[in-house]
């Protein structure tokens, strides 16, 4: 399983990817989920993906060797004039290698599925969000959604839900999405650390710069301890529920 989140911000964007996977209980391993295609001054994506290892792998690996020699290539990801046109690429991308991973037919088609968050900023374009499906289809961030989650998503939900603020700093993002990915590894055996981390500033164009915080990390510590004993004290002082006889 995996836990990712893409958020739009008034300041940019924020993404963050959990790096657990899972082949059974007694079968961890740490692998990247979250992958940029950058060129500085010109545009600025990143991906996130979730579901079947095989099939994500294989479509980062497609995206990537169509876009080493970008002149020379096409379909690239790194030709296309607008985040809405990487969309579209991104999802056919995805079909084509579920569809192609699974000939016996729709039953085992179900066996490869996987979904990705694309976000990001090209040009003069607003930096925006997609959540892409396996289909090959997609929906764009709005200001009712703003943000995608993928993965095992409802247990650092609410968090989210109630807390979040289009005007919030990137500081007080990261401490959000701290908390409900805190939340969720205590929830769920196969999400798990260390986190992988990029900020998008709003129209910079520049490469997003990748941050790793594993358990070790003081910040990650400290949310993840304070904010049980804060949620503690917060329920205490709940008025107490009178039962009638």
């Amino acid at each position: 399983m995996t836990y990712c989140v893409g958020m739009r911000l008034d300041k940019g964007l924020v993404f963050m990817a959990d790096t657990r996977t899972s082949a059974g209980v007694d079968n961890f391993a740490v692998t990247r989920k979250m992958f940029s295609f950058d060129v500085p001054g010109e545009r600025s994506i990143v991906l996130m993906t979730a579901g079947n290892l095989a099939t994500t792998q294989a479509m980062i690996s497609l995206l990537e060797e169509r876009s080493k020699t970008a002149e020379e290539r096409d379909p690239s990801i790194l030709r296309q004039s607008t985040m809405f046109q990487v969309a579209r690429l991104v999802g056919e991308t995805l079909n084509e290698v579920i569809v192609n991973s699974s000939p016996n037919g729709q039953g085992a088609v179900d066996q490869f599925r996987a979904s990705v968050i694309l976000g990001g900023q090209i040009g003069t374009g607003k930096p925006t969000i997609f959540l892409i499906y396996p289909e090959g289809n997609f929906i764009e961030i709005t200001d009712d959604t703003p943000f995608f989650q993928i993965g095992e998503t409802k247990y650092g939900k609410p968090i989210l839900v109630r807390t979040y603020d289009r005007e919030m700093s990137f500081e007080d993002a990261v401490k959000l999405l701290l908390v409900s990915f805190d939340s969720t590894v205590k929830s769920n055996l196969s999400v798990g650390l260390p986190f992988d981390l990029m900020i998008y500033d709003r129209d910079s164009l520049n490469p997003m710069r990748l941050t790793r915080i594993d358990a070790t990390d003081s910040v990650y510590q400290a949310i993840s301890n304070g904010w049980g004993d804060a949620l503690k004290d917060a329920f205490l002082q709940l008025p107490s529920y009178t039962l009638k006889d």
